[in-house]
């Protein structure tokens, strides 16, 4: 099947919001266990920050994320037509 130049837009502004998306989600889950024990001497709501990113601050990220991409998806379907019927 060939793409028309609309469909290709299409799939690249996907693809980058997808890529910023991940890279975030990448930081979150894995920047705050490689740092640990810097971060443990930064205290928020009376825990070390290592601890409350991985006890809850990064489930706030998730969900977020998921949000956020679900909101921009939406927006992006309805500029290019390819929504889906309700």
């Amino acid at each position: 099947m060939q793409l028309s130049g609309r469909h290709r837009e299409y799939w690249r502004r996907n693809l980058h919001i997808t890529a910023v998306l991940v890279a975030l989600w990448f930081s979150v889950t894995f920047i705050p266990i490689y740092y640990a024990r810097e971060l443990n001497d930064i205290v928020v709501f009376g825990w070390p920050l290592a601890f409350y990113m991985g006890a809850q601050g990064s489930l706030i990220v998730y969900v977020v994320i998921i949000w956020y991409y679900a909101r921009v998806m939406n927006r992006l379907d309805h500029e290019y037509g390819v929504q889906e019927d309700a």
